[in-house]
């Protein structure tokens, strides 16, 4: 039996019985026999087909009233990627928005004010709002949210030393006695139950860490090449050797920002990231989660990517689209890139971070990482000779003034509405061009399927020798990568880097 046309047995038990990680987090298996869901991958015997279900999410196996398996752990599987949009499916795009909403915000435990707050944001009536969730997620909306606490939950309860009401708290539950009573009726265990026997994993220092795993391939080298390049000094450090990057960062909890800072390291083994926040927002950690993940795009699913992009993936197979942990802070890093070098763009955001940037709080910096990026409020009431100052020409400067002034009231910083509609309010701003609008769009929305066709690497790497591309003929060419041209973006540059870097040695010799 299955949830859709999509999930039958006949696709998905060949998939099971292989343990093919390519649908990790695609589908999962619910187990009549024993009442247990579990990942394709999962090591256990492989059940009999006829004892087989097939779920598109996790949410929907628990509201089959299937419980999560306690060895391949479903609340660590990579998530669905994001489908792409198309003007034809616009309820298909508000249900896919209000989950990342979902994911982001905090509700109260009842969730009924929340969803009304969820659908007033999204401009449409919480009842429709539950019919078009239920038609594209298979649950209700508050069904999607109590997964995402009890799975959270569940990580937490299983890697960490955590007081069992600091879980309870963290995951979203009002109460210590709420949050038992709804464990103990989903997974049939008390919360207790998952520390026996526990064996945790540890940093360096002795603290406990949290794993994010996503699918392989992962060009993690060109990921954290392309990180260190933009990297600012004081924000962020990426270690190349170590295979790990520290930042700074902001964090909305319980109506306050809390900044602190985060590390990440790619496990040398397994394809997981170790996540390591500090002590300062671990209390927004299921806020933190879903941003990291998009920030390091650890939910797409190359094995689709790499076969629409074909020959060009070849080279670099699994290459992500690295996003933002801070649109404002993409959006200004965009805007200081404009018709200029990477090095000269960061060198730009450095000046900008030390003149309007905050210190981390004490005990939470480091000696490479110890700033804030400017908030949006800080930069509003800036005048723009303050900002010219730092070598940014005045047309920029107030780019970035009006910018921080729309914020976080525009559409772009909201998370609503199509491509088309974003990019026009963007390119209405002063200073914004097409360039600047689809970069934005880009990796501030995780956007698969943007190129902006004007950007001179782009056209030289498509274009034949010695005969450039016409734009119209640059926009023709990068058709043949859609829906995910971001990528092919993302393989261009890279290409293009890769050659320089080669050109540069070649005259060191």
């Amino acid at each position: 039996m299955s949830t859709s046309p999509d999930l039958s047995a006949e696709l998905c038990y060949p998939a099971l019985l292989a343990r093919d990680a390519r649908f990790d987090g695609r589908w999962f298996v619910g187990v009549t026999s024993t009442g247990v869901y579990c990942r394709p991958i999962c090591r256990v015997r492989t059940p009999k087909a006829e004892n087989c279900r097939f779920f598109g999410s996790a949410a929907l196996a628990e509201a089959a009233r299937f419980r999560p398996c306690l060895k391949c752990r479903p609340e660590l599987a990579p998530r669905a990627g994001r489908p792409a949009w198309s003007v034809m499916d616009a309820s298909r795009t508000l249900a896919q928005q209000a989950a990342a909403w979902l994911d982001q915000a905090e509700w109260a435990e009842d969730g009924a004010g929340s969803m009304e707050q969820l659908a007033a944001h999204l401009g449409i009536t919480s009842r429709h709002l539950r019919r078009i969730f239920l038609a594209e997620h298979g649950v209700t909306p508050l069904q999607y949210l109590q997964t995402r606490r009890l799975l959270l939950a569940k990580q937490l309860l299983s890697d960490t030393r955590m007081p069992i009401a600091e879980v309870a708290h963290h995951a979203g539950f009002g109460s210590l006695r709420r949050f038992n009573a709804a464990f103990a009726e989903q997974y049939r265990l008390q919360p207790s139950a998952l520390r026996r026997g526990q064996s945790l994993n540890l940093s360096a220092c002795g603290e406990p860490r949290l794993a994010l795993n996503y699918r392989p391939p992962f060009a993690v080298d060109a990921l954290l090449q392309f990180l260190a390049a933009r990297a600012i000094p004081g924000i962020e450090e990426v270690d190349l050797a170590e295979r790990r990057i520290s930042r700074s960062l902001r964090v909305r909890h319980q109506g306050e920002w809390l900044a602190g800072r985060v590390e990440l390291q790619f496990d040398a083994q397994l394809p997981r990231v170790w996540l390591l926040p500090c002590s300062a927002v671990w209390p927004a950690v299921a806020s933190l989660m879903p941003s990291l993940r998009r920030w390091l795009d650890l939910d797409a699913e190359p094995a689709t990517i790499d076969g629409c992009l074909g020959a060009l993936a070849q080279a670099e197979p699994g290459m992500r689209l690295p996003g933002c942990v801070d649109r404002y802070e993409l959006a200004v890093r965009a805007v200081l890139g404009q018709q200029v070098t990477v090095a000269a763009a960061r060198t730009l955001a450095s000046r900008f971070v030390e003149r309007f940037g905050e210190a981390l709080p004490e005990g939470q910096a480091t000696a490479t990482v110890h700033r804030l990026f400017p908030s949006p409020a800080r930069i509003a009431i800036a005048a723009v000779d303050e900002i010219a100052a730092l070598g940014i020409i005045r047309r920029r400067a107030e780019a970035l003034i009006a910018l921080a002034r729309a914020w976080p009231g525009s559409r772009f910083a909201a998370g609503l509405g199509t491509p088309a509609e974003v990019l026009a309010e963007l390119q209405a701003m002063p200073g914004l061009g097409p360039w600047t609008a689809q970069y934005m769009l880009m990796r501030g929305w995780s956007w698969p399927d943007m190129f902006p066709e004007a950007d001179v690497v782009l056209r030289k790497q498509l274009s034949p020798p010695d005969a450039p591309l016409k734009p119209r003929e640059v926009q023709q060419a990068a058709a043949a990568f859609a829906p995910y041209r971001s990528y092919a973006v993302l393989q261009l540059w890279r290409r293009a880097a890769l050659a320089d870097a080669a050109k540069k040695e070649e005259k060191k010799q």
